[in-house]
């Protein structure tokens, strides 16, 4: 496992609700990602609960975490250790109510 893996794996194992995401939870800085927000927001998450990344400040993570989850785009949501999808999928899951369930669950 790369340094960059290594790396990514412990964030991913210890953090409750994880996003990697371009920005910052307080300034996303694109619109995939502020809507990742916005979704955990409306699924009552408290800001100061979600530990995000931003893959723009460090090339290897950004591309590491592709290779991580096998997934080819950013943002990439992570609760409890386990892999959720993007914001597509968080925006279906909401949707569906099965994002909170996840999340409170």
């Amino acid at each position: 496992m790369s340094d960059a893996q290594q790396r990514i794996d412990e964030l991913v194992k210890g953090s409750e609700v994880l996003l990697f995401m371009k920005g910052s939870a307080s300034f996303p800085m694109c619109g995939f990602s502020g809507r990742a927000i916005q979704i955990l927001k409306a699924c009552g998450v408290e800001p100061k609960n979600i530990k995000t990344v931003n893959v723009l400040d460090d090339a290897e993570i950004r591309q590491g975490i592709k290779e991580y989850s096998n997934w080819p785009t950013i943002p990439q949501l992570y609760v409890k250790g386990e892999f959720i999808g993007g914001s597509d999928i968080m925006m279906e899951m909401y949707e569906s109510g099965e994002l909170q369930q996840v999340l409170n669950g």
